[in-house]
């Protein structure tokens, strides 16, 4: 079965590496993200031999005509930032295929592993989907389930879904290839799933009025190599890696925000129930070597002093 591949980044690189080592499928081109152009897949294309096209617009009919001349069966999306419309999603006569790290329908749009943690899941999926004019809404051809650990953060999951996306892509491969399998309907598992937007700057703020177990989730999926969860304090600001519960905290009505403790690993903070230890905290635009540090803000000082100005 003949592949036209429209990716970018690692989870493209893995996936590719699956697919040729499979041996039972063919490459027969490659199309980068125009803004981008990735070069671990421009040498995948020197190394295989095959057609790098650059193109602002995959959907022109000069492109289409052109990769029309390559006989692909089937067209793959890793990451592949361009939209799609119909002509180009209907050319293939297997289809256009993308893998996506959410339990679709749920996670729809963009970052879902980010909002995962956020949402204090206890697993998270990853999706082979037929692509169609909707956001993530085409059959399900094959999806799995990953558990989640306390101890995950962004990083963690993101190395796990760059590896398990590639397994998943190539068990769906081999469905479509043999023919012979049942496509899932969104719908069928749920009426309307959810959908989220891409992330922009401000969204992450911490809002310390929040739950400790919001706070603590929202850190671990803004964490590196997301911009980390940010707060402010004397016209400075400050970013946190890393954040844990306060073993036996009370639950009571306080100034969220406060600072009310501190001791070698972080600051302790109040939230909007109980209290967070706030750890790996770093100055933004720091130029020290070891840019983590324990500010020595005074008990009782009042952090986000500048959110809103």
């Amino acid at each position: 079965m003949k592949i036209g591949y429209f990716a970018d980044g690692p989870w493209s690189h893995v996936a590719l590496e699956k697919i040729v080592a499979c041996g039972e499928f063919k490459i027969v081109f490659i199309v980068p993200r125009y803004d981008t152009q990735d070069p671990v897949l421009k040498r995948w294309a020197e190394k295989l031999k095959i057609p790098y096209l650059i193109c602002n617009n995959v959907n022109s009919k000069k492109f289409i005509a052109e990769i029309a001349r390559y006989g692909a069966d089937i067209f793959i999306s890793m990451s592949f930032n361009q939209i799609l419309k119909k002509e180009i999603i209907n050319f293939p006569p297997r289809g256009f295929i993308n893998c996506h790290a959410g339990a679709l329908p749920f996670y729809r749009g963009r970052c879902p592993l980010n909002w995962v943690l956020i949402n204090g899941e206890k697993t998270f999926g990853i999706t082979v989907h037929e692509i169609d004019e909707g956001i993530d809404t085409g059959d399900i051809i094959e999806q799995r389930h990953y558990a989640i650990k306390i101890k995950d953060n962004y990083s963690s999951l993101l190395n796990v879904a760059t590896e398990q996306c590639a397994e998943v892509l190539l068990a769906a491969l081999i469905k479509v290839k043999g023919g012979s399998f049942i496509k899932i309907k969104q719908h069928e598992i749920h009426p309307v799933g959810s959908y989220y937007g891409m992330r922009r700057s401000g969204d992450e703020v911490i809002d310390f009025q929040w739950t400790s177990e919001r706070v603590i989730n929202f850190i671990r999926g803004v964490s590196s190599p997301a911009p980390g969860a940010i707060f402010s304090y004397e016209n400075v600001k400050y970013s946190i890696e890393k954040a844990g519960f306060i073993r036996d905290a009370p639950k009571y009505i306080g100034t969220a925000g406060e600072v009310i403790g501190r001791n070698e690993q972080g600051i302790v903070v109040k939230t909007g129930d109980s209290s967070v230890l706030l750890a790996k905290i770093k100055k933004l635009q720091s130029e020290s070597e070891d840019p983590y540090e324990v500010p020595q803000f005074r008990i009782g000082s009042r952090l986000n002093d500048l959110i809103g100005s």
